[in-house]
């Protein structure tokens, strides 16, 4: 694993970004979406500045919750269905021997090996190779190699078929036999965790995702430290796009989102560096700024920062 760790560590991360925009037609439908969000989620430009800066990193980025990918080898991608065949992922990375070419390349060849033992079409394990690749270079051979390689969703979880998943993104909340007459009264489903059936919360038609979050009382401060007693469970220090805490990532629905206020929301997204698009409804978003239409699909990142500063100078 040292060689194949160190091919990928000469790819920078303009690389990267090609190999999976490359790819991206060639990941089933399920987890287009999830694996973009997740290499934003987890940028190499981010690592890298931080193996730059140390603790400096922390403060100059204003970095809060759990950012750094060693923590959380093996959970980190849970939001993508092609998780639950992480184990044979990571066997087929720790085990590989072939030819160390262009990085597309080197990635459908872990996810034809994995299929193997996994016994899905390639499609499904396109995704997961690509972040177990990713994975490994952030972390290290070590760290790779002694992560137990579990899979962390339940029973019940694991039962959902991905045709399942895709029709639960894509329905929206029956509003009874009357309801093209509740205009403005319509309240959709925002689901955080597809894994989770209790991790929903209501949102009424035209609200903006933070503000129908604060409905969720549970006590989400004590699993995650950025979030805001009684504010629900996505982290928000400000409902004005000013502070970054609350950006998300949609897995499904994204047309049901207001389109990105250029002014607010687009320039703000940019300077956080979660984004850069003229994409009028993102994969990534401001959960204070966008606002619900419909049933939407979302992860909550582990982190939140100024990460836009790694490509400012000074």
């Amino acid at each position: 694993m040292d060689r194949l760790y160190a091919h990928l560590c000469a790819i920078d991360p303009e690389g990267w970004r090609r190999a999976v925009e490359t790819l991206a037609a060639e990941i089933h439908p399920i987890d287009q979406n999830a694996t973009h969000i997740w290499f934003s989620f987890y940028p190499l430009d981010l690592h890298l500045a931080i193996e730059a800066a140390g603790a400096e990193a922390v403060h100059k980025f204003g970095l809060m919750g759990r950012w750094r990918l060693a923590d959380h080898i093996d959970a980190s991608h849970r939001f993508l269905y092609g998780h639950r065949y992480w184990p044979q992922v990571k066997v087929a990375i720790q085990g590989f021997d072939g030819l160390l070419g262009p990085l597309p390349a080197l990635i459908a060849a872990v996810a034809d090996h994995a299929t193997r033992t996994a016994r899905v079409d390639r499609d499904q394990l396109i995704g997961p190779a690509a972040i177990g690749l990713m994975t490994l270079r952030q972390v290290g051979p070590g760290a790779f190699a002694a992560a137990p390689g579990a899979v962390h969703l339940s029973a019940e979880a694991r039962r959902q078929s991905l045709h399942q998943i895709l029709r639960h993104r894509a329905r929206d909340d029956s509003q009874g036999p009357l309801g093209f007459l509740r205009g403005l009264k319509k309240r959709w489903t925002v689901t955080f965790d597809e894994a989770d059936p209790a991790a929903s919360f209501s949102v009424i038609h035209g609200q903006e995702i933070a503000t129908a979050a604060q409905s969720d009382k549970r006590d989400y401060h004590a699993r995650d430290a950025r979030c805001t007693p009684g504010e629900g469970p996505i982290p928000v220090q400000c409902r004005a796009a000013s502070c970054g805490t609350c950006w998300v990532g949609v897995l499904g629905g994204a047309e049901k989102l207001s389109p990105v206020s250029e002014r607010d929301e687009g320039r703000r997204m940019r300077v956080f560096g979660y984004a850069d698009t003229s994409e009028a409804q993102p994969l990534l978003r401001l959960a204070c700024q966008a606002k619900a239409f419909g049933a939407v699909s979302i992860v909550i990142p582990p982190w939140n920062g100024m990460f836009g500063k790694v490509r400012q100078p000074g």
